[in-house]
């Protein structure tokens, strides 16, 4: 089976450092980014037969419509990886409502609603993981941070959820934020209950 790692916000930094280390372990990459131009690049940077694609997160549709485009020219999704995020560092009393808004679609929205999609194919597959790249700053909070800390706090709890919901379909979801691994796993299943057990640990790095 092929393995297609879809990176979300894989054009730079954190997203396209992903991106290089699974083309190393033989992953076909679908490099997303608002930017098509710089995700093209990037794509073209690793060599191989990996594709760009254009998709703003928080737009249902936009993500819709690339998970069609990555299945019909790369296969099914196996690893998802959501590194997209946008800050606007401000006191919360000086902070714009649209401000607000563009954050927490961006941030927290935007990976809901590209594991949804991804999750319905994993469902089918019986196997896949999931990767949210969160931030230290929605665990401890920082002044002039508010929102930010609260779309990537956001993102550990929608995380935490989802893993129960999908580890008995062998689904692995993980939130990872520089400094901290929160990592969210099934252990075992147990016999006499259709619930699975699930471990949270904390490692610094």
């Amino acid at each position: 089976m092929n393995k297609v790692c879809a990176v979300f916000g894989g054009s730079r930094g954190i997203g396209r450092a992903v991106a290089q280390l699974m083309a190393q372990k033989g992953y076909r990459l679908a490099i997303i980014a608002r930017n098509l131009e710089v995700a093209k690049a990037t794509a073209s940077d690793l060599g191989g037969d990996h594709l760009a694609f254009r998709c703003d997160v928080a737009k249902e549709h936009d993500v819709q419509n690339t998970f069609e485009e990555i299945e019909k020219n790369l296969g099914p999704v196996n690893f998802l990886v959501n590194t997209a995020g946008i800050n606007r560092d401000s006191l919360l009393v000086r902070t714009k409502t649209e401000d607000m808004l563009s954050q927490l679609h961006t941030n927290l929205l935007g990976s809901m609603l590209t594991c949804k999609a991804a999750v319905k194919t994993m469902i089918q597959q019986q196997r896949g993981s999931i990767v949210n790249v969160g931030s230290i700053i929605g665990l401890k909070g920082n002044a002039g941070q508010c929102v930010y800390s609260a779309s990537k706090g956001g993102l550990v709890g929608f995380s935490r959820a989802l893993a129960k919901e999908v580890a008995r379909k062998k689904i692995r979801v993980n939130v990872v934020a520089p400094g901290v691994c929160l990592s969210i796993t099934e252990i075992t299943l147990k016999m006499y209950t259709s619930s699975p057990t699930a471990v949270y640990t904390v490692t610094k790095v």
